[in-house]
């Protein structure tokens, strides 16, 4: 058979850099140049003798790989090399972090070992002098498979890591309500995809020292895991990461594809690059989700939730990312999440499949857990008779007993869940909707309509998300002439680290942010730091700098001559957790099942707030892409493992239009976990919208007795439940 090789785009010359506009017109000082089309990116480079390089990948989900036929792919003129497991044998996958023991890691090596995992999994590396030759060379090359059943996301497969814990106990009684929800497979889709350029140099004092260009959210995990699979010392391992177009979770470690550019290049001695495809990241990069939930709740005699028990467990592909764990552990440890509930069960387990390997994606276990507590508590009202918001107003931890231990052993952060719900519901009309949605159904109800055609719903998506543990490092330098130069471990992928983090140290510093330079991404250049992660940056990375720019200002009032220079590490000894309510209004056609959102109010807590613009763009860029997954986005394979949504004409994303009415507030709580005080807030849209969501269609359907599908609520999912 011949190997699945992904079409490349054509590539457009680079337009010329525009004259860079004054920094004080601009929203962020990163726009100067992104917007007019002066950024760099991996594509961009271009070192003397680059050689371009090319993944054969499977066609097949699963099989015993026979054998690759590369000699016709060799011949062609401008070929410089095939590189098969015979060729690059025995290296390793790249690590995972243990966070859940034990663990039983599955084996494997980075072309597959004889074994085929998953469509898309590469078999072969294929180098040229250009894309469009080392495209048509990969399409010469034929691969031997025995084809094997797959083994597919829904089959029973052992799993290779459970998490539990336990407070209290479960009553033993049927319980109130109980729901399960299913969360397919959705594509991180960064506006750039995956890309890696690998240029080795040689060293001082003999050698050679690799330089990495990737576009990835963690240079400094890219750097570590480089060196393990070369056997290099770490000073050898240079990564940078340029501008990065988008990442979501997606970028959050390198995965077989840059290991192998990078023993390919030392082997050829030329640097190598990798531009994947939009087709290439649909069918291999790592996905998000791809998990179901269930969950059980008791109320007691007076209606106040006593128990919960949540089960959750993930398909995790065919290989396990370096952060593959973490939804679950994240999941897991959330439950009861904003809720004080004294008997909590908590289970979560992981399980491989021959599919994509699954990884972090914006929110990483946080929704999964806002979803099935949201329904649970809609559900246990409903059994109950009463109003939503009034049972979650009675269970919600007060503020006055914040900061607190959860059952997990994790601390709640300081912040008013109470308060929250009251302002939400006030910027909603909560009163109001359920006022309209009476009168509504009572009129339809006194017209005969049994099927009306219109269906309203309304919905409450409560949340708490933790923002990430360990370090962040920052190195800041008074400079001759009354400037400063402000290096950080954090990373960049378009939330404007930059504007922020320079907005943050002028005034301490007694300058303008335009004085401060600030360098990430680069590790030669830049401290070691863990990246871009759960809303991490500004709550730990940005606490750096403040610690940073406090002591050198001490410095520089004690008398200290410029150049002069502090070294910072910032570790979190607690966890900052943000919390928010996301409330909305949708109808749902009956004769069509298309759904509307009429209204959607969010009041969020992020704490101290660096830049409200900055924090709005994330606000608003984690609503639509927690809007897409509700209502749009699925990666489906078929029962042959098959990718059935390998190009954006199946795989549905969100565009401008498809965006509802929003009305934004804030009501935030400094963090007790940092001197900052922030919290963070980048996933947060993909954490309460899909919740809200959920919770209004299902409260739209159930005057007709029917339930909500599972996700996405397309229309042709709603019209089926209504036929039904």
């Amino acid at each position: 058979m011949r190997g699945m090789v992904m079409p490349m785009p054509m590539r457009m010359p680079m337009p010329m850099p525009m004259p860079t506009p004054p920094t004080d017109a601009l929203l962020r000082r990163e726009d100067a140049r992104l917007l007019c089309g002066a950024g760099q990116f991996v594509g961009d480079l271009r070192p003397p003798g680059l050689l371009q390089a090319v993944f054969v990948r499977s066609a097949h989900a699963h099989g015993r790989l026979r054998g690759v036929m590369a000699d016709a792919a060799r011949a062609l003129p401008g070929v410089v090399a095939v590189f098969t497991e015979a060729d690059l044998p025995g290296l390793a996958l790249p690590a995972v972090n243990p966070l859940i023991q034990p663990l039983d890691l599955p084996s494997g090596t980075l072309l597959g070992s004889g074994l085929v995992a998953a469509v898309g999994a590469p078999l072969a590396l294929v180098v040229a002098l250009d894309p469009a030759i080392a495209r048509q060379a990969a399409d010469l090359v034929w691969l031997d498979i025995d084809e094997l059943p797959p083994l597919l996301d829904g089959a029973a497969t052992p799993p290779v890591a459970r998490v539990q814990w336990s407070s209290g106990s479960l009553p033993d009684r049927p319980a109130t309500a109980q729901v399960q929800i299913a969360l397919p497979r959705v594509a991180p889709a960064p506006l750039e995809p995956r890309a890696a350029l690998m240029h080795w140099l040689p060293a001082d004092g003999g050698g050679q020292t690799l330089l990495a260009w990737c576009a990835t959210q963690t240079p400094s995990r890219a750097r570590q895991m480089l060196a393990t699979s070369l056997c290099l010392p770490l000073a050898q391992v240079q990564v940078v990461a340029p501008d990065v177009g988008g990442a979501f979770g997606g970028k959050a470690a390198i995965g077989p594809e840059e290991l192998l550019l990078a023993h390919a290049a030392r082997r050829l001695g030329a640097p190598l690059c990798w531009l994947a495809t939009r087709m290439e990241d649909l069918a291999s990069a790592p996905q998000g989700r791809a998990s179901s939930a269930s969950g059980q709740i008791w109320l007691a005699a007076d209606g106040a939730v006593q128990a919960i028990h949540a089960t959750f467990t993930f398909k995790l592909g065919h290989w396990l990312t370096y952060s593959a764990l973490v939804p679950t552990r994240n999941a897991a440890r959330i439950v009861p999440g904003p809720y004080r509930v004294a008997h909590v069960l908590a289970q979560g387990d992981c399980r491989m499949s021959n599919a994509a390997a699954v990884g972090l994606y914006r929110g990483a276990g946080r929704p999964e857990a806002a979803i099935l507590l949201e329904r649970l508590i809609d559900e246990a009202a409903r059994q109950s008779g009463q109003d939503p918001l009034t049972l979650r107003r009675r269970q919600v931890w007060p503020a006055t007993a914040l900061p607190a231990a959860l059952p997990s052993g994790d601390r709640l952060d300081a912040m008013d869940l109470p308060g929250l719900l009251d302002k939400a519901a006030e910027l909603f009309d909560y009163a109001g909707w359920r006022r309209r949605q009476a009168q509504i159904r009572q009129a339809d109800a006194h017209a005969g309509q049994t099927n009306p055609p219109l269906l309203i719903g309304i919905g409450i998506g409560l949340y708490v998300e933790p923002c990430g543990q360990g370090l962040e490092s920052a190195t800041l330098t008074a400079l001759p002439g009354g400037r400063y130069r402000l290096a950080t471990g954090a990373t960049a992928q378009g939330q404007g680290r930059e504007t922020a983090y320079a907005a943050l140290a002028a005034p301490l510093l007694g300058c303008t942010p335009a004085d401060i330079e600030v360098l990430h991404g680069d590790t030669r250049h830049c401290p070691p730091g863990i990246g871009a992660l759960a809303s991490r940056s500004t709550a730990i990375g940005g606490s750096a700098v403040l610690r940073a720019a406090q002591q050198l200002r001490q410095m520089l009032d004690g008398g200290a001559a410029r150049p002069c220079e502090v070294a910072v590490e910032h570790h979190a000894e607690h966890e900052a957790w943000a919390a928010g309510c996301v409330m909305v209004a949708l109808q749902i056609e009956a004769e069509t099942g298309e759904l509307t959102v009429l209204d959607l109010a969010w009041v969020d807590d992020a704490g101290t707030v660096l830049h409200p613009a900055l924090l709005k763009g994330q606000l608003l860029g984690g609503l639509a892409q927690g809007l897409g997954q509700a209502l749009m986005e699925r990666i489906v394979y078929d029962d042959q493992g098959q990718l059935l949504t390998g190009s954006l004409m199946d795989y549905a994303l969100p565009r401008a239009a498809d965006m509802p009415p929003v009305r934004l507030a804030s009501h935030n709580t400094k963090s007790a976990a940092n001197p900052l005080g922030a919290k963070g807030v980048g996933e947060a849209g993909c954490i309460g919208v899909p919740a809200a969501l959920l919770n209004a269609v299902d409260d739209a359907l159930a005057p007709l007795g029917r339930r909500a599908p599972d996700f996405p609520l397309t229309a042709e999912r709603l019209w089926r439940v209504l036929q039904a």
